[in-house]
């Protein structure tokens, strides 16, 4: 019998502030992959919020640190308005103290977080891309054809890229990749990076765990992308699995299409991408 990958059917989400409406398409697709025996990849989609949680490979009960993440997102954001930023950090705080308190047998149990929320920053501004992670799991853009990483991984390789002493390329296979330096539930206090991108226009992001990323490069992803966007979480999830699947492999599409439904007030221009003053790399 043919593998099929747990995956949800595609979503359409609309949710409407004072200033704007956000019609959200997003789909998403999972799979154990060919060398694990449980999936310990958790992904959640309700808008404002999104979320794909990996369970650390090699440590106790991976799978139940990933589903508390998504649990507690669900529990701390309702569903079909605008969140905060302060509403995500407090959820992602929460979190990781609820997967603190797991009994277990030994070890640690954690879980990444890769996240995108639709936020609100004051009355006087339009709704905003919040994209947020700890560890190494990752939001791309798909923006005109071209693949973008918003997000910077928590690990060990990552930090020999920052320091210049290896390449992108030679970290893909480094024998230290699987190894993240963060991540939610080993630590008392968690502090998430986040990046802050004006809600315009037609935009995509793509969530996805390390298993997807490790199978494929970027431009192989892109190419899948550049396919067409309904089932390319699918296809994505099986392609990776196909190239060796030696993880689990998760991928979410968000898919949105925003429109301002009044004329810009005094001293706001949407084209001057207020949020991008937001956009750096936390870490450099």
């Amino acid at each position: 019998m043919a593998r099929r990958p747990p995956r949800t059917e595609p979503a359409v989400q609309t949710i409407e502030t004072a200033r704007s409406v956000h019609t959200i398409r997003s789909e998403g697709s999972s799979d154990v992959g060919l060398k694990r025996a449980v999936n310990e990849d958790t992904f959640y989609a309700g808008a404002p919020v999104f979320v794909v949680a990996d369970g650390m490979g090699g440590h106790e009960r991976g799978d139940v640190a990933s589903r508390e993440l998504a649990a507690a997102v669900q529990r701390g954001i309702p569903i079909g308005n605008p969140t905060t930023t302060e509403a995500v950090v407090t959820t992602i705080v929460a979190a990781n103290s609820v997967i603190r308190d797991i009994p277990t047998a030994g070890g640690v149990i954690g879980t990444t977080v890769a996240g995108l929320a639709l936020v609100t920053l004051s009355p006087q501004t339009d709704s905003h891309w919040m994209v947020f992670n700890v560890g190494d799991s990752r939001v791309y853009t798909w923006t005109d054809a071209e693949l973008r990483r918003v997000t910077v991984d928590h690990s060990a390789v990552q930090e020999l890229v920052d320091a210049g002493r290896i390449t992108e390329a030679e970290a893909a296979v480094h024998p230290d990749r699987n190894i993240v330096t963060k991540a939610i539930g080993v630590d008392v206090g968690i502090d998430p990076d986040v990046w802050l991108m004006p809600a315009v226009g037609h935009q995509t992001f793509l969530l996805c765990s390390d298993g997807l990323t490790g199978e494929l490069p970027d431009a192989r992803i892109a190419e899948i992308l550049g396919g067409g966007l309904v089932g390319a979480a699918d296809r994505l999830v099986r392609e990776a699995v196909a190239a060796g699947g030696r993880d689990n492999v998760t991928a979410l599409l968000v898919d949105a299409r925003s429109s301002s439904t009044e004329e810009a007030g005094p001293g706001y221009v949407d084209g001057d991408h207020l949020g991008y003053l937001e956009e750096t790399m936390p870490r450099t």
